[in-house]
């Protein structure tokens, strides 16, 4: 190789430096990128491989103000998380330790909540005296096992081979109807691999991992990769006969969220670079963005969404709706709310709240365009 030559090596290393993926740190002072790659691989996935799903620039640039005025009319805020939703923890009655405790084991299990059975026949938790469905059917569950007095935010517990199993798991979300909570199993091996993470590195204590990010959102994003397998949402995207490994992070990234919001911002949601974080790719928010004529998909993908097919996970199309299409979309939103409106405390993190919440309430009133994609993972 002569002087003039770059050395891909070098040129690999550096690209995955400032991607968030290496840290030019030893490993014994545990420290980690500032960078989750995340928004960087949404970029660069819709630049070179988004062939299935489009964005549409005006419909992004209305949908916009469309969010900008109606999160101002409902005064929308990380208040929001608490204040709205009554089964979310209050930090103010539990205080600040069981508080994050009870977000990290909801966030570890936050996935698959999906049912191809009618709205009586899926599966439901019941819990004083309200039938729970879809993600507040884990929350009620997380609630009422605490209720009944098993410890199902102590890591300790998840560790434990004769009082925890399975079949614990299966009684702390029993449902109401003949269907099972999905995945039970695999939420079984992500409480059991997060005890064990937890009670080696951090003493049992979520809030010792908080601690270990130092006030930074995408250093706890990156220390839950590094650290927790179930949290590491990563893929494998090929296009043109190249492989890249994609970041998506979305458990990972609502972990921090949902921390900054329950917290407003203090406390263990004292985040000084929040902004970095994307929204959290899911199903729900690029099935709004695609009512808002944000998205754009194929026929054919369109059709296999419409016809409820499964997509697979890791599968092209589902890179392409997850980063490609979702995250840059917010992101662009985003930046054409700042541009119209100079000043605006905004981020994809109450752009992405808005938007699930919009969502469901759209399909509580039967206003969805088309059902969101099937995808039976546990990343979301």
């Amino acid at each position: 190789m002569s002087d003039d030559e770059a050395d891909p090596s070098l040129l690999e290393f550096l690209r995955q430096h400032l991607q968030g993926k290496l840290s030019l740190n030893s490993p014994d002072d545990d420290d980690v990128s500032p960078d989750t790659g995340v928004l960087t691989d949404a970029e660069w996935v819709y630049d070179h491989g988004a062939i299935d799903v489009a964005l549409d620039m005006r419909s992004c640039k209305a949908a916009a103000e469309l969010i900008y005025t109606q999160m101002q009319q409902r005064g929308y805020s990380p208040a929001t998380w608490v204040s709205a939703h009554e089964l979310h923890p209050d930090p103010k009655m539990l205080g600040e330790g069981k508080t994050v405790a009870f977000i990290f084991v909801m966030d570890l299990l936050n996935f698959s909540f999906w049912s191809e059975k009618g709205e009586e026949e899926r599966f439901a938790v019941e819990y004083k005296g309200r039938r729970w469905t879809g993600y507040w059917s884990l929350v009620a569950g997380l609630r009422r096992a605490l209720d009944e007095g098993i410890p199902i935010t102590d890591p300790y517990f998840w560790t434990d081979d004769l009082e925890f199993t399975v079949d614990t798991l299966r009684q702390v979300f029993r449902s109401c109807t003949d269907e099972e909570m999905p995945l039970l199993t695999e939420r079984f091996d992500c409480l059991r691999e997060a005890g064990q993470v937890l009670c080696n590195k951090y003493d049992a204590d979520p809030l010792n991992l908080v601690k270990a990010a130092k006030g930074s959102a995408t250093r706890l994003v990156n220390l839950l990769a590094r650290d927790f397998s179930c949290f590491r949402d990563e893929h494998n995207f090929e296009v043109e006969g190249r492989t890249k490994r994609i970041r998506i992070m979305k458990r990972a990234q609502i972990l921090v969220a949902d921390l900054w919001a329950c917290f407003e911002g203090a406390g263990p949601g004292e985040f000084r670079d929040i902004d970095k974080i994307t929204m959290f790719a899911d199903y729900r928010v690029p099935q709004i963005l695609n009512s808002m004529n944000c998205l754009i998909y194929s026929p054919t993908l369109e059709g296999a969404i419409k016809d409820k097919k499964e997509i697979a996970s890791g599968s092209s199309w589902e890179i392409q709706l997850r980063v490609a299409c979702s995250i840059w979309c917010v992101e662009l939103i985003r930046r054409e709310i700042l541009r119209q409106h100079p000043g605006t405390k905004i981020n994809a993190v109450l752009i992405d709240f808005y938007l699930y919440d919009a969502m469901k309430e759209m399909e509580a009133q039967g206003k969805e365009r088309l059902p969101h994609h099937r995808t039976r993972s546990i990343w979301y």
